[in-house]
């Protein structure tokens, strides 16, 4: 888990593990969001087991894929509800945190 801050609000990550979690949360994050659609790669952790363990500990989460067709205005508004609606500091998630990194920068237009 490499963990890189964009502002005091938001970080991204590259994919996280069900035992990274627990770290995430001692880390002060209050939400996760997960921009990575499920079975994109063999062996990565479905959407629901991260959540999961992301709930029993206390933290809101999220799916928002990104898929193949990029950065769609519904992921984005996806996004926008995240941001709303979830404390922060947030984390979100994707193969490599580009994705992430891409669709938190195009929901800034929209929260103004």
């Amino acid at each position: 888990m490499n963990i890189r801050e964009i502002n005091d609000e938001y970080s991204v990550s590259g994919q996280i593990a069900i035992e990274d979690l627990d770290t995430i949360k001692a880390l002060g994050f209050k939400s996760i969001v997960c921009h990575r659609p499920d079975h994109e790669e063999a062996g990565q952790p479905t959407f629901a087991a991260i959540a999961e363990r992301a709930e029993e500990l206390g933290l809101k989460i999220a799916h928002v894929p990104v898929g193949p067709m990029g950065v769609t205005a519904e992921a984005v508004a996806g996004m926008v509800d995240a941001l709303d609606d979830f404390d922060r500091p947030m984390l979100g998630y994707c193969r490599s945190g580009a994705r992430s990194t891409a669709i938190y920068e195009k929901s800034q237009h929209l929260r103004g």
